[in-house]
Order: structure tokens, then C-alpha cells, then sequence
């Protein structure tokens, strides 16, 4: 295999960013063959050679995971002649080619959007044959009946369209003249959660993804920030929703 830049090689195995690997490398914290390298800039063979990350071996990942909390206004798309595209708004450290975003979020839709080249796993996540979920939070422009709602999203929510959806949770976060609820999906279809509660005579005003199977958005990313994932961080987003 070809040989590459040290901070290249680690940064693509999804441990950092270019300039976090930098640092870490200037700390002594990365090794070569048994052999501590101070500079970034030499190449090696991220198959051939084992190198090391603060005494544990790198992982030889080919793929990138990317966790974005997306603004307002932003398409979740790989490019797009009009609009800004979460592609767009990577830091340039995380740009690679075949990068997409795993499922859509609405151009008004905020909150967790994960970008990634493995088409497996993204395909993995999103079919409904493998329950996935995808949690929101919805502020409405009214309440809805509660016990009603709660009963017709466990059945099943049937789009004006005639779609059937699967079943999904109902939780009331805020009771007021614009109440929140918290809404857990196990589908991704064109517009859902908004035209669920379209069915039951309310219009959703503010809509955020907050959770990805059994991993968090986290918290410390403002709108617009983005930061790669981990080994473990991957496994929960595979795992059951435990609540």
C-alpha cells in the first residue's frame, strides 16, 4: 500500500482531526514500530506499520463517521446548485471524497446528522429491517389529545397518502400553549414526524433529531460543529433503544 503522511493516516482511521493528531504527536503520545515520531509529515504504510496512539494500537479503519449538529437552512445533501450542504460546513480536516449524510434531516430540521462513506453501514441503520430508531424533540403550534396521540403513533400513524407507519413513542417534554414532545421513530420517511402530527391536526414549529439509535447528540456541539466518532460511540448507535 502506498505510504502517507503520519497525521493523514491517523486522522483518516477517525481518532482526530489534523491538527489534534499534530498535537499528540508533538506530546510524544505516537509511536512507530516501537519508535516514538515527533514529526507529522513523515510517511508510512498504515498497513504494514504498526502504529501506536498513547501506548494502543491505531485502528485501521478506511471509513470516516461523522457526528454534524446541523443548523437551520443547511441541506443534508452531498452538493446541491442553491444551498449550503452539510458537506459544505465540515471542517476542512474531515473533507473526503464519498462522504454523504446517512439519512435526511429537513432544511428547517436541526440536530444530529451523521456523515460517512460506508455505504453498508448507513444502509444498515436506515432500513427499517433493522429498527434503528431516530428520537426528536417537536415543539407544536397547539396540543394535541395526548392519550389519543399517544395510542395512534403506537398502532401505527396512516399518512393522508394512505402510508402506514410503523410503530413509534410519544412522550409530552412541556405542556403549554406550544407544547414539546419527544418522538421515537423506527423509519425515515419524507417529512414523518411533521406530517405524523399533521394527521392529528397540529403543526410542528421547531423540530431537532437528538438521538441516533442508542447515541446522544452530543451536547457540546453548537450548530454548525461536527466532530468524528468512536469505536464505541458506532456500537451504540447500532444498539437496542434502552429506555
Amino acid at each position: 500500500m502506498a505510504k502517507e503522511r503520519l497525521d493523514k493516516i491517523i486522522a483518516s482511521a477517525g481518532l482526530s482531526t489534523r491538527s489534534e493528531v499534530k498535537l499528540l504527536i508533538k506530546k510524544g503520545l505516537v509511536s512507530v514500530n516501537g519508535r516514538v515520531v515527533s514529526d507529522p509529515a513523515l510517511k508510512f504504510d498504515c498497513e504494514a506499520d504498526e502504529i501506536m496512539i498513547d501506548s494502543r494500537p491505531l485502528r485501521k479503519g478506511k471509513f470516516v463517521y461523522i457526528m454534524l449538529n446541523k443548523p437551520k437552512g443547511v441541506v443534508s445533501a452531498t452538493n446541491d446548485s442553491k444551498d449550503v450542504t452539510v458537506i459544505d460546513i465540515l471542517p476542512e480536516d474531515f473533507k473526503k471524497k464519498n462522504l454523504f449524510p446517512a439519512g435526511r434531516l429537513d432544511k428547517d430540521t436541526t440536530g444530529f446528522c451523521l456523515i460517512t462513506d460506508d455505504g453498508e453501514f448507513a444502509h444498515n441503520i436506515l432500513s427499517p429491517a433493522h429498527h434503528v430508531s431516530k428520537t426528536y424533540i417537536a415543539q407544536l403550534d397547539k396540543p394535541v389529545d395526548f392519550s389519543v396521540a399517544v395510542q395512534a403513533f403506537k398502532e401505527g400513524v396512516v399518512l393522508g397518502d394512505g402510508t402506514v407507519l410503523l410503530s413509534a413513542d410519544l412522550e409530552l417534554v412541556e405542556n403549554t400553549l406550544t407544547p414539546t414532545y419527544k418522538v421515537v421513530i423506527n423509519e425515515g420517511k419524507y417529512h414523518q414526524v411533521r406530517r405524523m402530527f399533521a394527521t392529528l391536526g397540529s403543526t410542528v414549529k421547531e423540530l431537532k433529531r437528538i438521538k441516533i439509535g442508542g447515541l446522544v447528540l452530543d451536547s457540546s456541539l453548537k450548530e454548525g460543529e461536527a466532530r468524528l466518532l468512536t469505536e464505541e460511540e458506532l456500537f451504540k448507535i447500532t444498539e437496542s433503544d434502552v429506555k
